[in-house]
């Protein structure tokens, strides 16, 4: 059945376009002008058709032709603007052949192994140094005076003196703290980054010793008594946690120097 519906639309397409023998060892010709097997298989590569499946093959021929047929129809009509169908075409054929052209590039550029290099010679740029601590913070504000801000102090040194005595830093925590998140934890802020708070405080925490304890200090939150729970620690982040991020980084560094390169080769005149 599939080989003579092929045959009625061919026929119906060589009655309504006039359709000449093919002597070129084509498919077809519509309106006089031949459809070769070169075009149409270079269709099928387009589409991603499984050749080895005839009978999808010959359905993709069906409508290929019933489509070329239909535009030829639709042009003698002269319904559209030409101009601006030809200026869509021309940006739709540029818009392609750039990117199919940086598709195959940055592909053969940007391998697997050349993330695992740049990563391997960046050490340093995918390390995080870490501490956990906890901390007691006793909250100012800039609008506090300066008897104000010496209360505080005071409470905070009160704190640390508790703890110095004795007493649990996570009891102490839960008494002072005015962070009512960590307060309920015993004052753990849990693991977190070198600089991630403020530079005064990472200087603090980066400098402790297991279990050590600070004195109150200050920072633009207030006033804090920290101590280092575990760490510091330098954290390697995996490769497979950052690939993503160097492959955007590679490709966009290599589709910028080889758009430099193809332009060097262009002289573009204004007139």
């Amino acid at each position: 059945m599939r080989f003579w519906r092929f045959i009625g639309i061919i026929g119906i397409l060589c009655v309504i376009a006039g359709c000449s023998s093919d002597k070129s060892g084509g498919l077809a010709s519509i309106n006089g002008k031949d459809v070769s097997k070169a075009e149409f298989d270079a269709y099928l590569k387009f589409k991603r058709v499984d050749t080895s499946n005839q009978k999808r093959v010959d359905a993709m021929l069906d409508q290929y032709l019933e489509r070329k047929a239909l535009v030829d129809v639709i042009k003698e009509k002269n319904l559209l603007d030409k101009a601006l169908v030809e200026a869509e075409l021309e940006d739709f054929r540029t818009q392609m052949y750039i990117s199919r052209y940086f598709d195959k590039f940055l592909k053969d550029t940007v391998t697997n192994q050349s993330i695992t290099n740049y990563y391997n010679t960046h050490e340093k740029d995918y390390s995080q140094e870490k501490a956990r601590v906890a901390h007691i913070l006793i909250r100012t504000n800039k609008k506090m005076s300066e008897p104000e801000r010496e209360v505080r102090l005071t409470m905070a040194r009160e704190a640390f003196s508790k703890i110095k005595k004795g007493e649990e830093f996570a009891q102490v925590a839960k008494e002072y703290s005015e962070d009512k998140i960590s307060s309920k934890k015993g004052g753990d802020l849990g693991w977190i980054k070198k600089g991630s708070i403020s530079k005064s405080f990472s200087e603090k925490v980066f400098s402790l010793k297991s279990d050590e304890v600070t004195e109150p200090f200050e920072t633009p939150f207030g006033y804090h008594v920290v101590k280092l729970l575990d760490g510091p620690s330098t954290i390697k982040r995996p490769l497979e946690a950052v690939s993503g991020d160097i492959r955007y980084q590679l490709r966009a560094k290599a589709k910028k120097a080889e758009i430099e390169r193809l332009m060097a080769s262009i002289k573009i005149n204004k007139k």
